[in-house]
């Protein structure tokens, strides 16, 4: 209570009663919810439309640039190649991704650092762990990345199994080379934005990066996936982290793309 002193009780409330949910495993469960879910609710249209309001079509837009394809070609992944992820593809996830790209003098002796996704006040709160299930010339297991050395330090060893307890009940993503655990320090924002609305400011910026990372995957040709669905304290404890001064607020990964499909959202299904 006392680290969350000027956040609570509202960002309080709202980070730890959403931790450590029980997620149900299967798209049997999820079907069955949604029939329900339906029975009593209409499903919200996907748009809104002013349909009495005068309306002007825009000029067409190409898609033939670099940055469009990429865009246009970003999809979420939940089958993966057999063969490793190459370690060069690994440096240039979290390079591009959660790498310092350069340095900036706040004054009074603060210097900020400056990523390829924005960050409120430039305070930087976010920190990323590898999970390295299959990496070619990285031993398995848990690593923390420096962003400013754009180094790896393991932490913990051996990684088998830890995607699949890391995001429960989304089996497909165990067969994946590596997975990026986001966390939050929280302190960092808390001392500029005393606020809880800062907590919003964390929680975006965290979407900023699972996005650069997808795009970055895109353009190497790899097959990325982002997930909020979390075992949060399993995370933390695996992380050697508190919970409450650094907490896990989301997770992104990647693998190889499997061959002969141009995208592969769900694994097959089993044979009967």
């Amino acid at each position: 209570m006392e680290q969350w002193a000027n956040w609570n009780p509202a960002a309080g409330l709202f980070h730890f009663s959403t931790k450590d949910l029980p997620f149900e495993e299967g798209e049997a469960h999820a079907e069955e919810f949604l029939s329900r879910r339906l029975a009593d609710r209409p499903v919200p249209p996907p748009t809104k439309s002013y349909p009495r309001r005068r309306r002007m079509a825009l000029p067409k837009v190409p898609e033939s640039g670099a940055l469009a394809r990429v865009l246009l070609a970003r999809r979420t992944w939940r089958r993966f190649g057999e063969e490793p992820l190459k370690l060069a593809a690994l440096s240039a996830l979290m390079k591009l991704t959660f790498g310092a790209q350069k340095f900036i003098d706040l004054g009074g002796g603060e210097k900020a650092i400056l990523r390829t996704s924005p960050s409120a006040g430039a305070r930087n709160p976010l920190e990323a762990y590898v999970v390295a299930r299959r990496v070619s010339g990285l031993a398995p297991g848990i690593y923390h990345y420096a962003p400013c050395e754009h180094r790896l330090t393991r932490i913990r060893k051996g990684a088998r199994s830890t995607i699949e307890r890391h995001l429960p009940g989304q089996a497909w993503y165990g067969r994946a080379s590596a997975l990026v655990l986001i966390t939050a320090v929280f302190a960092r924002s808390e001392w500029k934005y005393p606020s809880a609305r800062a907590y919003r400011d964390i929680l975006l910026e965290a979407g900023h990066f699972c996005q650069t990372f997808c795009l970055v995957a895109t353009d190497l040709g790899l097959a990325p996936f982002c997930t909020a669905a979390l075992a949060d304290s399993v995370i933390e404890r695996d992380l050697g982290l508190d919970g409450v001064t650094e907490s896990v607020v989301y997770a992104c990964g990647a693998g190889p793309r499997p061959a002969d499909v141009e995208w592969a959202p769900w694994p097959p299904e089993p044979k009967v």
